[in-house]
C-alpha cells in the first residue's frame, strides 16, 4: 500500500475512534499485551537477525544496545501496557465547564490529536510504546523505524495490528519502511497531525527543518549531576554510577559531572575509582586533573552527548556557577543535584530550566514508565504542549463543545442579553 493511501486510512480510522468507548480500547490493549507475550520467541528470532545483520554492517555499539530486544525489554513493555490498561479513558474527559448564559453551557473536552507519524531509529520497543499509547489516547499512527530493526518492526507491527483488529478500525496502525517514505511523510500536513521523531539531535533537527507538520521531539540528552558541597559519598557515588553506567546509550544518561570546589578532595578520588572500575573513561577540567588522573577535557566535551562509557568532570566554585554551566551547555533534558542541604536543593529545583530536575536520585529516573505513564513516546525538551516524558497526556488535545437552546450572538453583541460566565 502506498504511503498516501495508508495515511488516508489512518485519518479515517482516527475519526472513527472518536466515538468508541474506552472499554473497547482497553480490550485492544489487553489483546496486544497477551499477543506479544505469546509471540516472544518469534520476536526474539527476528531481532537476533537484525542485530547480527547490523553488527556486520558496522553499526555502533550504542545503537546495537538500543536495537536489542530481549526478555527483559518484552517484560518491561508488557508491564507498561498493563499500566495503560488500568488508566481511565482520557477521551471525553471534561477539563472545564462554564455557563455562558442560562441553558448555554460550554465544555472543554479532552480528545486525541488524530494521526501521529512516528519516525524512530534502532529501538523496536519504541514501536510498541508508541502504538499502545496511541490506543489509549485514541490516535491512529504511522510508524517508520530504522532499517537496522526491519525484521523486528515488521513482526511487532503485524502482531499489534492482528491483536487489535476486532476492536479498532482498519488502518489505525501502519508501518512504512523506505527512506523515501520519510520524505513523503514530512509533506502530508493534511493527513498527519503530529510528527514524533526519536533519534539523535541531528536527526530530530532535520525533521523539524523539513516539515510544516508540528514536531514533538528533543535535542541532545546532555544531562548533568551537580555534587553540592554537602553531598555525601554514600549517595553521590551510587547516583553518579547509576546515572552514567547503568545504561550509557540512552538520552537520560549523565554526560557531565559538576562538583563543588569544597567537595573535590573528599569525593573525586572515590568517584574516580568507582567509575574506572566500571569501565568509564574520565575527562576532567584543569582543577579536576590536579586531584585525580584524567584525560584533559576540551571545550567540546561540555557540549557532548557521549552515549558511551565516558564522562566529563568540571569543578565549580558554587551552586551559581553550576547552574550557569548547565544553562550554557545543557540541553534542557534532565539535571540532578546531590546535596544534604535542603535549601540548596530547592534553589536548584526552582532555578534550573530543564524538563526534569531531580534531587538526590539518578538521572535515569527520567522515563515515562518510571513516572507511571505506562510508556513514553520520548522525552520532550520543548516548552510547548508537552515537556519531559511524553505519555498519554502528551498525545491529547481538546475540543470545545457548546450546548445551547436557540441562542444567537446578535442578542449579546446588541445588548439584549449578557453573558454570565459562571464556572460549573
Amino acid at each position: 500500500m502506498h504511503l498516501i493511501d495508508r495515511a488516508r486510512k489512518a485519518k479515517k480510522a482516527s475519526r472513527e475512534i472518536l466515538s468508541q468507548k474506552g472499554e473497547t480500547r482497553t480490550a485492544a490493549l489487553k489483546n496486544v499485551r497477551l499477543a506479544l507475550k505469546a509471540s516472544g520467541s518469534e520476536i526474539f528470532e527476528a531481532n537476533k537477525a537484525d542485530v547480527k545483520r547490523s553488527a556486520r554492517a558496522g553499526v555502533s555499539d550504542a545503537l546495537l544496545a538500543r536495537l536489542k530486544f530481549d526478555d527483559a525489554k518484552l517484560l518491561r513493555v508488557c508491564d507498561g501496557i498493563k499500566t495503560l490498561e488500568r488508566r481511565s479513558d482520557p477521551i471525553g474527559r471534561v477539563l472545564e465547564k462554564r455557563e455562558l448564559d442560562r441553558k448555554l453551557i460550554l465544555s472543554r473536552v479532552a480528545g486525541p490529536i488524530g494521526v501521529i507519524g512516528m519516525i524512530f531509529e534502532s529501538r523496536p520497543d519504541a514501536l510498541i510504546q508508541m502504538a499502545t499509547l496511541c490506543i489509549r489516547s485514541g490516535n491512529a499512527v504511522i510508524l517508520k523505524g530504522g532499517s537496522e530493526a526491519l525484521e523486528t518492526n515488521r513482526i511487532l507491527a503485524r502482531i499489534i495490528a492482528k491483536a487489535s483488529a476486532s476492536q479498532l478500525p482498519e488502518g489505525w496502525i501502519g508501518l512504512v519502511e523506505t527512506r523515501e517514505d520519510v520524505g513523503k511523510m514530512l509533506t502530508l500536513n493534511s493527513l498527519i497531525d503530529l510528527l514524533v521523531p526519536r533519534g539523535s539531535s541531528k536527526f530530530v533537527a532535520n525533521i523539524m527543518k523539513n516539515s510544516s507538520i508540528p514536531v514533538l521531539g528533543h535535542a541532545d540528552g546532555i544531562c548533568h549531576i551537580y555534587l553540592d558541597e554537602s553531598a555525601s559519598a554514600a549517595k553521590a557515588i551510587p547516583i553518579v554510577l547509576d546515572s552514567k553506567m547503568q545504561y550509557q546509550a540512552v538520552c537520560n544518561a549523565a554526560e557531565t559531572l559538576l562538583i563543588h570546589q569544597n567537595s573535590t578532595e573528599a569525593l573525586l578520588p572515590l568517584i574516580k575509582d568507582a567509575l574506572q572500575a566500571a569501565g568509564c573513561e574520565i575527562r576532567g577540567c584543569t582543577r579536576t586533573r590536579t586531584i585525580i588522573n584524567a584525560v584533559r577535557a576540551t571545550d567540546e566535551d561540555w557540549d557532548s552527548e557521549y552515549l558511551d562509557a565516558i564522562i566529563s568532570i568540571k569543578v565549580v566554585d558554587d551552586i551559581e556557577q553550576a547552574i550557569e554551566h548547565i544553562h550554557v551547555h545543557g540541553s534542557g533534558h534532565t539535571e540532578a543535584i546531590v546535596s544534604e542541604d535542603t535549601q540548596a536543593a530547592e534553589i536548584f529545583l526552582a532555578r534550573v530550566d530543564a524538563a526534569n530536575v531531580f534531587h538526590n536520585c539518578s538521572t535515569r529516573f527520567s522515563d515515562g514508565f518510571v513516572f507511571g505513564l505506562g510508556a513514553e513516546v520520548g522525552i520532550s525538551t520543548s516548552k510547548i504542549h508537552a515537556r519531559g516524558p511524553v505519555g498519554v497526556e502528551g498525545l491529547l488535545s481538546y475540543r470545545w463543545q457548546l450546548r445551547g437552546s436557540g441562542q444567537i450572538i446578535a442578542d449579546y453583541s446588541e445588548g439584549r442579553k449578557s453573558f454570565t460566565h459562571k464556572n460549573l
